[in-house]
């Protein structure tokens, strides 16, 4: 595998992630034998650009209220 081998394992799962890839997918990718491994070792890999999107769909959504901070 080209892409592991290249970008490494971290890098490989992050852009899965960032890709939108289901969840039991990365895991047969990454060959973990428990989806648990995926979820609990790779959550942390949320690119700050992602969460700004996320943060700007919720304000659109959500507009302020009157005596919200």
């Amino acid at each position: 595998m080209f892409l592991l081998q290249s970008l490494g394992w971290d890098s490989h799962s992050s852009l899965l992630r960032a890709l939108g890839v289901d969840l039991k997918v990365q895991q047969e990718l990454l060959r973990h034998a428990d989806i648990r491994t995926t979820m609990n070792i790779y959550t942390h890999a949320v690119p700050a650009a992602l969460r700004e999107a996320n943060s700007k769909v919720v304000r659109l959504v959500l507009p302020a209220q009157v005596g919200w901070a």
